[in-house]
C-alpha cells in the first residue's frame, strides 16, 4: 500500500542566503512538502537547537528567508502551504552580524539593543574596534576571538518575542520557540505577549527527548511544593530521577503532569501543533538493546519470539509480513501482467508469508 501524509519539511536555516533557501523551498515543496519549517540560526554556523554555541541573524536576514518560502509557494500555484518560524534565540547568546539600523526603534535598533556592549571614550578606541552610537553614547560590543558579537544575559524570551511577532508579520503561520526544558508558563509567558501584537499566534512545540522529562517534571513539583510550604525533607532535588521515587506521591504527581502536558500547553499557552523528534531513534536503541541481552541471553530464541513476533502477531503490526511489506506482493502482481502463466510469483504454497494468514 501506498501511504500518502502531510510533510513537514524541515530546511534548518535555508542552507544559504535567500535565494539558496527559495531554491530549497522549491524543490522540497515539488517533492510533495506542503509546510516548511526554517529556523533563525546562522547557517554556516548550524546547531542543534538544544546545544550551546547557537548564533542567531538579524530580523531582516531571516524575515527575507521566510519571504523566499512564501515566495516558492506561489510560484507553484500553492496558497495554503504552511511556513513555520522558528526561533532559537532563547538559548542564543551570539549573532555574526549588527543589524542595519536606519532610525531610532525600528529592527534593526531593536535587535543591536540587546548586544551585551560597554561604553568607552573614543579616544581609547582601537583599531579594527566596532563601536555603535546607543543614546549618545560611544558602546563597544563584546566581540569574541570567533568574530562574533555577544548578547546580553537574560535577554534571550525578549529576543524571542520579537523574533515571532516579525515572523508572523513577514509571511510565517506558526511558530516555533525552541526551549531549554519543558514548562508550561515559561511557555506562555511569551506567548502571552506575542499575541497582544498578533493575537491569533499560534505555536508549534517541540516535546524533544533531548529534555529529561521525568527530572524536569519532578523537579517542577518539588519547587511548587516547597514554595507552598510542603514538606519536601523526603526529597532529594538532585537526584529525583531515582527509581526509588517511582512510586512516591511526587513521582506519580509528575507522571500526571507529563500525560497532561500537552493538552495543558495547549490550553494555557497556545500550542496548535505537539510535534516530537526522532523518537523512533530512541525506541529502536532500546527495543534493540533490550532484545540482544534476551537472544544472548538465557531467553535465547524466546526473547524475539515473546518479546516481538508474538506481539505483531498479536497487535496486527503489518511488519510481521516483512516480505510483503518490502513488496513481494506487489512485485507478483507485476509478473503476471508482465509474464502472464509464465510468471514466477514469490506468493506460492513454500512462502513462509503464509503462516503470518490469519495474524
Amino acid at each position: 500500500a501506498t501511504h500518502v501524509v502531510p510533510i513537514i519539511a524541515d530546511i534548518d536555516a535555508g542552507f544559504g542566503n535567500a535565494e539558496a533557501t527559495y531554491l530549497l523551498a522549491k524543490k522540497m515543496i515539488e517533492a510533495g512538502a506542503c509546510a516548511l519549517q526554517i529556523e533563525n540560526q546562522l547557517s554556516d554556523e548550524k546547531q542543534c537547537g538544544h546545544q550551546d554555541g547557537k548564533v542567531t541573524v538579524p530580523h531582516e536576514d531571516f524575515n527575507a528567508k521566510i519571504r523566499a518560502c512564501r515566495y516558492a509557494f506561489m510560484e507553484l500555484g500553492i496558497d495554503d502551504g504552511i511556513i513555520v518560524a522558528r526561533t532559537d534565540s532563547l538559548g542564543a547568546g551570539l549573532t555574526k552580524q549588527i543589524a542595519v539600523s536606519k532610525e531610532p526603534g525600528d529592527i534593526g535598533d531593536q535587535y543591536n539593543s540587546f548586544l551585551d556592549c560597554e561604553e568607552i571614550d573614543p579616544a581609547t578606541a582601537r583599531n579594527g574596534d566596532v563601536i555603535l552610537n546607543r543614546d549618545g553614547k560611544m558602546m563597544r560590543p563584546k566581540r569574541l576571538p570567533s568574530n562574533l558579537f555577544q548578547f546580553r544575559a537574560g535577554t534571550g524570551a525578549d529576543r524571542c518575542v520579537l523574533d515571532c511577532i516579525t515572523s508572523l508579520q513577514n509571511g510565517a503561520d506558526l511558530l516555533w520557540i525552541e526551549t531549554e526544558k519543558p514548562h508550561i508558563e515559561q511557555i506562555a509567558s511569551m506567548v502571552d505577549r506575542i499575541r497582544e501584537v498578533v493575537p491569533n499566534a499560534k505555536l508549534a512545540y517541540n516535546n524533544s527527548p533531548s529534555f529529561n522529562w521525568t527530572l524536569n517534571f519532578r523537579q517542577q513539583v518539588y519547587d511548587a511544593w516547597a514554595e507552598a510550604g510542603r514538606d519536601v525533607s523526603a526529597y532529594d532535588r538532585a537526584k529525583l530521577m531515582g527509581i526509588a521515587y517511582d512510586e512516591t506521591e511526587l513521582g506519580a504527581e509528575a507522571d500526571e503532569k507529563i500525560r497532561d502536558f500537552q493538552r495543558a500547553s495547549a490550553a494555557r499557552a497556545g500550542i496548535f501543533h505537539h510535534l516530537i523528534t526522532l523518537p523512533t531513534y530512541h525506541t529502536a536503541a532500546l527495543s534493540t538493546d533490550s532484545l540482544a541481552k534476551e537472544y544472548f541471553g538465557e531467553a535465547a530464541m524466546l526473547g524475539y519470539v515473546k518479546g516481538v513476533q508474538r506481539e505483531e502477531i498479536r497487535q496486527g503490526i503489518a511488519c510481521v509480513k516483512h516480505q510483503n511489506m518490502s513488496g513481494s506482493d506487489v512485485g507478483d502482481d507485476h509478473k503476471e501482467y508482465f509474464a502472464g502463466e509464465a510468471a514466477l510469483k514469490a506468493g506460492g504454497t513454500h512462502n513462509t508469508m503464509n503462516q503470518f494468514a490469519a495474524a
